[in-house]
């Protein structure tokens, strides 16, 4: 059964700011306590942003994860493998996780999402190679900044803009 586990986060400049100058106490308290915590990463911006009033409504309860749990769930989450990628490719997730270690899956989502074979990067509009037979189209580069995004990449923009048009619900706040 896939589900998702704690939210990602997303960090504005200004959130950001406020936890390195902190105009009040919280952001350190609650540093030097999730220090000695299991998964810190897990727990620390959200709570630093639920619990400040300048912040907390400026957040969007989506996970971008698809992740796969126990049930009754453990502390992570089972490892994927080839037996789910048609469902984690349907769910619309943008990450995944977790992995085994050269687990097949991976070279699955290499050679079908990523559209990307061997040791060789992903295909991107930097490439300016002429792809043929025995040449890789990246063997060449232009301006590695360039972005392009693909399908994956709109469909991506597509549910970013769809969370955040949603967001104005109270029901995707800190609760």
């Amino acid at each position: 059964m896939g589900q998702t586990g704690s939210p990602w986060v997303i960090l504005s400049r200004s959130f950001l700011e406020y936890c390195v100058f902190a105009w009040d106490n919280l952001p350190r308290t609650l540093l030097m306590y999730v220090n000695n915590v299991a998964l810190a990463q897990e727990v620390y911006f959200h709570t630093v942003i639920c619990n400040t009033p300048e912040f907390k409504n400026t957040t969007i309860n989506a996970d971008l994860r698809y992740m796969v749990w126990d049930n009754p769930p453990k502390m992570e989450p089972l490892f994927l493998n080839k037996s789910n990628y048609d469902q984690m490719v349907q769910s619309g997730a943008a990450f995944a996780r977790q992995f085994a270690k050269n687990d097949p899956v991976l070279d699955m989502v290499d050679s079908k999402i990523l559209k990307r074979s061997g040791n060789r990067p992903a295909l991107g509009a930097w490439c300016t190679a002429r792809q043929g037979w025995f040449v890789d189209p990246c063997s060449q580069w232009d301006d590695v900044n360039v972005l392009s995004p693909g399908n994956r990449g709109k469909k991506f923009e597509e549910s970013l803009k769809n969370l955040v048009d949603d967001s104005g619900s109270e029901t995707n706040q800190c609760k």
